[in-house]
């Protein structure tokens, strides 16, 4: 007599639900949004096209200054440095090589490298403090506490912008270099963060 053979048991080739890379979340959302989201028919497509529009918008926004480059990536490079003063009278004479030093030109234009970036600047709001469209300036990440005097890196909605950032009557503020760009005022409602401060900005000389 032949035995049966037990089919049961065990997982079978295609059953259950198919494997994705989709993850869930939940979060909590203030009052006005979740009025706004109980209302929708379709809440799931909402949430996900609103998170797409906000992807996109970081991806313009890291291009708003430029084209930006850590500092751990520009490879080393020593100069011959003159410990002298120059002045603008009587020529000095720097044709001897004997009394120069090598000088790391990467730590000495960053000081922390590993929270430096270099950023190239589209724009002439700053041109009274020195930079001009398409100059590259130093950001050091780690200083988020620029001084009124200072270029910030900031962060203003999703969109980068360099201005000085001050503090005035219980409202912070973007200031131009450039009397043609308005001042902007923070309000509760922005999403504002200071990304870094200028340590130093590189560009050619100008006649």
């Amino acid at each position: 007599m032949e035995e049966k053979k037990e089919n049961r048991g065990g997982r079978r080739p295609g059953a259950g639900r198919p494997r994705t890379d989709s993850k869930i979340y939940s979060f909590r959302a203030p009052g006005y949004m979740a009025r706004h989201i109980d209302s929708l028919e379709n809440k799931t497509d909402f949430i996900k096209d609103c998170i797409d529009l906000g992807m996109k918008a970081q991806a313009d926004a890291s291009h708003a200054l430029g084209e930006m480059i850590p500092a751990s990536r520009v490879k080393e490079m020593a100069l011959p440095y003159f410990d002298i003063s120059v002045v603008a009278g009587f020529p000095v004479p720097l044709d001897n090589d004997e009394k120069s030093q090598d000088i790391d030109m990467l730590r000495l234009l960053c000081p922390h490298p590993e929270s430096s970036y270099l950023i190239r600047v589209n724009g002439n709001s700053m041109i009274d403090a020195g930079v001009m469209s398409g100059d590259i300036v130093i950001v050091d990440k780690s200083n988020r506490h620029p001084s009124a005097k200072e270029i910030a890196v900031c962060e203003l909605n999703g969109e980068y912008t360099l201005k000085h950032f001050v503090e005035e009557g219980g409202s912070g503020w973007l200031i131009p270099a450039n009397p043609d760009f308005p001042r902007i005022q923070i309000s509760s409602e922005d999403s504002f963060s200071v990304w870094g401060t200028v340590t130093y900005i590189i560009h050619k000389a100008r006649a």
